[in-house]
This record gives C-alpha cells, sequence and structure tokens, in this order.
C-alpha cells in the first residue's frame, strides 16, 4: 500500500475543463458538488482507502521561526498566490495506477450546469520513511 495526496487547487495551474467561477454557481450546483465529494469520502472510507480529506478556506498566512525567545513571523493573507490549496484527499491504495484512478473520479465532481469539473489535481506520493532501528 501507499499513500497519496490528491491536492485540489483553487487558481492557478492548468484550466479546468468546466471553468465557471465558484462564485459563479448557484446554490444547487455548489450542494451537487459538495455532494460527490462527500459521497465518494464513504466509498473511499468503506474501502479502506481513506485516510485524511479536508477543505480549506482561501485565506491564510505565512509563518515561520524567527529566533528563540523572538515571536514568530507571521505575514498575509496571500490569497493571490497561484498555489492556494483548496483542499485534499489523503488515500492509502493498492498501487499508483488506482491513485490515478481516484483522482480522476474526483476530478469529475459535478460544477456548473451539473457537468464534469474536470480539474486537474495535483498527485503526490506521501514520502516513506523506514524507522532507525534503535538497537
Amino acid at each position: 500500500m501507499a499513500k497519496y495526496l490528491m491536492l485540489k487547487h483553487y487558481r492557478g495551474g492548468r484550466p479546468s475543463v468546466n471553468s465557471v467561477p465558484m462564485d459563479q454557481l448557484t446554490a444547487d450546483e455548489w450542494a451537487a458538488h459538495v455532494q460527490y465529494m462527500q459521497d465518494m469520502e464513504r466509498r473511499l472510507i468503506d474501502s479502506g482507502e481513506l485516510v485524511s480529506s479536508e477543505g480549506l478556506a482561501m485565506g491564510g498566512a505565512w509563518v515561520r521561526f524567527d529566533g528563540e525567545g523572538r515571536p514568530p513571523v507571521v505575514d498575509g493573507p496571500f490569497a493571490e498566490t497561484k498555489d492556494l490549496i483548496a483542499g485534499w484527499m489523503m488515500i492509502d491504495v493498492d498501487s499508483y495506477d488506482r491513485a490515478v484512478e481516484l483522482a480522476s473520479e474526483l476530478s469529475a465532481a459535478p460544477w456548473a450546469g451539473g457537468e464534469p469539473l474536470g480539474e486537474w489535481l495535483e498527485l503526490r506520493e506521501v514520502m516513506f520513511t523506514t524507522p532507525i532501528d534503535a538497537g
């Protein structure tokens, strides 16, 4: 089994097939989109393949350590960044091919007019490290 992260982006990267902006969706279109993702989550929970899934707000801040005894440096929000992450699903699957299959399914969530969104998802394998042998 390998873990993969399917990243959704608010903007940036390759455009979706159904490129209607989120703020132009009707309440019913948005509800159908969310329901599709919830249904997919339920199927992945039932199959034992879902590790984690979350949607993120558009705002955010950059934070970094600024030295011992000093407060962290906070700058932002940077909502204009091209790589703003909208959310993710982390899956634990038997193969890369299964990860691609699930990413394609997630990309097909309904959008404007009930048509598939066809968004590009960033699919990244989670790094695996072997625990250090203490003996």
